[in-house]
């Protein structure tokens, strides 16, 4: 176990990810935004009954990546990944990186509220396993940028069963561009069955969501 995490870590480390150089201005972004608003909230809070995440107050750079991700092919194309094709379109609607970069300024600025658990799963298991995560995500699901780990603390519980479920039956992941998608991939497929991946989500269902500092809007 301890030899596939260093490994995980040492690829994320060694590829790594090429991040947006534009700067992105939250005002114009809060403009683009409107493409958004039907799925993800005002608030970028989610909705659960169209299987929309919470991304309010999410990094920039992990917003800014997954919609390059999705707007380049890299994600959303698999023939299983419903809900992902349906995100392919609505990245394309961003013509160029300074826009997407607006858009991940506006969404990191957006402090939605903290979701409700919605699953069942055994926290105190999941807590158990959790150190397999804490290397790349932070010991309190802060992410890490030096391993393009995104914050886990404060999204949706079902969220994270989908996306774990994703990572293992390779829906997501398995894309070789995906470097760091790669490594969780391998990572997921530590949590042996359904219960293992629900027993994870609700444990990190009780980390304390890390607030971003949010940047000025320019209004």
């Amino acid at each position: 176990m301890r030899r596939l995490i260093l490994a995980g870590l040492t690829l994320t480390l060694s590829l790594g990810i090429a991040r947006a150089s534009a700067t992105g201005n939250a005002a114009d972004g809060k403009t683009l935004y409107v493409i958004c608003l039907a799925c993800h909230g005002e608030n970028g809070e989610g909705n659960p009954a169209i299987h929309s995440p919470k991304i309010g107050g999410q990094e920039n750079w992990y917003v800014e990546r997954q919609l390059q991700y999705f707007k380049s092919g890299i994600r959303g194309t698999h023939p299983k990944d419903v809900y992902g094709a349906q995100m392919r379109p609505m990245s394309m609607t961003l013509t160029s990186d300074q826009a997407i970069a607006d858009v991940a300024a506006f969404v990191s600025s957006l402090a939605p509220p903290r979701p409700k658990p919605t699953i069942t799963g055994d926290a105190a298991t999941g807590g158990a396993f959790y150190p397999v995560c804490a290397p790349c995500h932070g010991a309190n699901g802060e992410g890490l940028v030096a391993f393009d780990a995104p914050r886990l603390a404060g999204q949706h519980d079902w969220y994270v069963v989908q996306q774990l479920t994703n990572f293992r039956e390779g829906i997501r992941g398995s894309n070789p561009e995906d470097s760091v998608g790669v490594v969780m991939r391998a990572m997921s497929m530590t949590l042996i069955d359904d219960a293992a991946v629900r027993n994870m989500a609700a444990f990190i269902s009780t980390l304390e969501s890390v607030s971003p500092e949010l940047p000025d809007t320019g209004e």
